[in-house]
């Protein structure tokens, strides 16, 4: 008995890892093997192609003075805070409709989540051409992409209303998880409305709140398929990313090098926002 049990616990283990090392080797070499390239090449001046010198840190104390990577920063978390802020309200509005009693409630959850399954770049071009021909065609004017000022709107509008769909999911999970017992004895309190929804619901739900938020941050401080597809950073690189930027001048604009460097602050600082909200949203959830 003992001969066979290690037999069948021999040949769990050979197949647990002939599943793991394929996983191992594939995540290394399109994630940790291009991440540890990257911070080697941010001390250089490399183009991407040809020779290349050692700069040591040089790349990294010119972003400081290089006001197209400073403004690409303030762009971009101006588009995530505001983003970030609008999906979660809205999505918890949604979740909370689709989570009463209303007919077609599952078809209705269905459609809503349809805009996450879609391409962001296809959407992009959808909207590019929307915002482009058929607004400007019903108010008379321009173009909101064709507007320094403007055009950030647009892709908040966009990134919103494509986010909007997986986080709506998240919190309807949230709200089917609070005990219907509890808001029976908050009903017995006089808890209606806004009360039950701020000292029954709220407080439940606040996990999914935590999750959403990081989640919706950090992809929103990624965004780059919008830009792509809707402005390609204009009008007059008002609308371009820290993503868009890496990409569009590390690839084609002969700075690889000193857009690594930019890319590792960029990734030490998603990793810094992403921390420091959980710490401080776990924080909220105790006080709750």
């Amino acid at each position: 008995m003992a001969s066979t049990a290690t037999k069948v616990g021999s040949g769990r283990n050979k197949t647990f890892m002939a599943i793991l090392i394929p996983v191992l080797v594939i995540f290394c070499a399109f994630n940790t093997f291009p991440l540890i390239t990257g911070f080697l090449y941010s001390f250089t001046d490399s183009k991407g192609y040809g020779a290349f010198n050692i700069v040591g840190l040089q790349n990294y104390m010119d972003m400081f003075t290089d006001t197209r990577i400073l403004n690409s920063y303030l762009f971009t978390f101006k588009v995530a805070v505001v983003a970030t802020l609008l999906t979660n309200v809205i999505s918890l509005m949604l979740a909370i409709g689709l989570s009463s009693k209303i007919r077609f409630k599952s078809a209705l959850r269905g459609v809503y989540f349809v805009p996450r399954i879609l391409g962001a770049l296809v959407v992009g071009y959808v909207f590019s051409y929307f915002f482009t021909y058929i607004v400007p065609a019903i108010t008379g004017g321009e173009s909101i992409l064709a507007s320094t000022e403007w055009a950030w709107v647009a892709i908040v509008i966009v990134v919103v209303w494509q986010a909007c769909a997986q986080t709506t999911i998240i919190y309807i999970t949230g709200l089917s998880s609070v005990p219907e017992d509890v808001y029976e004895a908050g009903s017995l309190d006089g808890a209606t409305g806004w009360d039950r929804f701020r000292y029954i619901t709220f407080p439940l739900i606040m996990p999914s709140v935590t999750t959403n938020m990081v989640l919706v941050m950090k992809d929103m401080l990624m965004v780059f398929d919008q830009i792509v597809s809707m402005t390609s950073g204009g009008p007059a690189q008002s609308t371009e990313s820290i993503s868009y930027l890496i990409y569009n001048n590390g690839l084609s604009g002969g700075q690889f090098g000193y857009q690594c460097a930019n890319a590792v602050i960029f990734f030490i600082l998603i990793a810094v926002v992403s921390i420091l909200q959980t710490k401080f949203l776990n924080s909220k959830e105790e006080q709750l």
